[in-house]
């Protein structure tokens, strides 16, 4: 998102709860200190800003925002013209508040991330095989420099206002069809095994799953739904390019499944 950003000329101030740590960040990007469930930390970071990027979600749990309500208010307050948020997909108390704020604001709704593949990468590189349950559930994941095209578009121009945009990729794979394609951009043979629900969790429980977990991630995984197979329009739409596949995403990132 940054570097979208400043590739179209716009200033950008990036929002971080440990500035002291944001090294990689460019030396044009202003770094702002802030922590968006305490909004109290925010009214710098809002200073002299005209559109904001919000996360619909805090955390290494994901849960979320509950302080929405009041980062908007503080948004509308300093003069923020325009929002973009990343959704979590279900409208919720963050959802309505944002329609309630009178901001311009559009919703940024990736159905999932080619990016999560990376939770395969250890086992890949150490194994090559990837061993997991409910092997016909299908995905049309997004690379997520996609979603980061799309948002800073809408960001830095407009034009999708009052409108959830839902970014996908090209297509709808499954699991065993991404390993086949992480195997053919790293030149390996990779296997994926279809694991029973038991199965999946002995081999959790061994790796220190809690039990919550566990039956969360077979429910999640046992009744995706069928939208998150659907291939949208919206990069084409906003970008004016096709989606990025899986394919070259996996070609992108292919020594993270090396040895």
């Amino acid at each position: 998102m940054v570097e979208r950003l400043r590739q179209a000329g716009q200033s950008v101030r990036a929002l971080t709860r440990a500035p002291a740590e944001a090294t990689g960040l460019p030396g044009d990007v202003e770094v702002a200190g802030g922590d968006l469930t305490k909004p109290q930390t925010l009214a710098a970071a809002l200073d002299g800003v005209s559109a904001v990027h919000l996360l619909g979600a805090t955390g290494h749990d994901h849960a979320p925002l509950q302080m929405g309500p009041q980062i908007l208010a503080m948004a509308a307050e300093a003069g923020i013209r325009r929002l973009t948020v990343l959704s979590v997909g279900e409208d919720g108390e963050l959802e309505q508040a944002v329609r309630d704020s009178g901001l311009e604001w559009t919703f940024i709704w990736p159905i999932d991330f080619m990016s999560n593949a990376l939770g395969w990468a250890e086992v890949i590189r150490n194994t090559a095989e990837v061993r997991e349950p409910y092997a016909n559930r299908r995905t049309a994941s997004a690379d997520e420099a996609d979603v980061a095209d799309v948002t800073a578009t809408v960001l830095a121009k407009g034009g999708y206002a009052g409108r959830r945009l839902i970014v996908s990729g090209p297509e709808a794979l499954t699991p065993a069809e991404k390993v086949s394609a992480i195997a053919a951009a790293t030149g390996r043979e990779i296997r994926f095994t279809e694991l029973t629900d038991d199965q999946a969790r002995l081999r959790w429980r061994a790796e220190g799953w809690p039990e919550e977990g566990i039956e969360f991630m077979l429910r999640m995984w046992a009744t995706v739904p069928e939208t998150v197979a659907r291939v949208t329009s919206t990069v084409e739409e906003v970008v004016g390019r096709p989606p990025r596949t899986f394919a070259q995403w996996a070609a992108t990132h292919a020594d993270a499944f090396r040895p």
